[in-house]
C-alpha cells in the first residue's frame, strides 16, 4: 500500500463526513457495495474528507476519487464549483472520476468494472519497498 497522500480533513469536515456516511444516496450504496468488496485487493474509503472536501470515494493507492454525480452537479455553479475542486485534487496528484448517478443506477456492475479499470491504470509498476524491508539483491552479495 503506498502513502497516503490526500490533505487530511479538518475536524468539521470529517463530523460531515460521518454524518454522510449515514445517509448515503441509493447510487452511492449501490456502488459501495461492490467496491467495499475491495476488487483486486483495492482498498476503497467512503465519504472521505480530504482537506476542505469530502469525497464520495477515495481509493489511496490508485489516488483517484471517485465522484456520483447526480442532477444538481449541473445546475447553477455546481459545474464551476466542481472543477475548482478537482483542480484542487490535482495538486495533490488526486484525479477524480465522475459518474452520473443514473448511470451507477442503470448498471452498478459495469460501472464498478469501469471504477476497477481506472484504477489498476492509475497504480504505479512497482511500489516503494517498506522502511527497514529487505535491502535490494545487490547488498546481500547476490547477483
Amino acid at each position: 500500500m503506498l502513502k497516503n497522500i490526500a490533505p487530511t480533513g479538518s475536524a468539521r469536515t470529517v463530523r460531515r463526513a460521518r454524518r454522510l456516511r449515514r445517509d448515503m444516496t441509493l447510487p452511492e450504496l449501490l456502488l459501495w457495495r461492490a467496491l467495499r468488496a475491495r476488487p483486486g485487493n483495492l482498498k476503497f474509503r467512503r465519504q472521505h474528507p480530504t482537506g476542505p472536501f469530502i469525497l464520495d470515494f477515495f481509493c489511496s493507492d490508485a489516488r483517484l476519487a471517485i465522484e456520483i454525480d447526480g442532477e444538481a452537479h449541473s445546475r447553477g455553479d455546481r459545474p464551476e464549483r466542481d472543477e475548482r475542486r478537482d483542480a484542487w485534487l490535482r495538486t495533490s496528484a488526486i484525479e477524480t472520476l465522475r459518474i452520473p448517478a443514473s448511470e451507477v443506477l442503470n448498471d452498478p456492475e459495469a460501472i464498478t468494472r469501469y471504477i476497477f479499470a481506472q484504477a489498476m491504470a492509475r497504480l504505479p509498476l512497482h511500489h516503494p519497498a517498506a522502511p527497514g524491508g529487505p535491502p535490494p539483491p545487490d547488498k546481500l552479495g547476490e547477483d
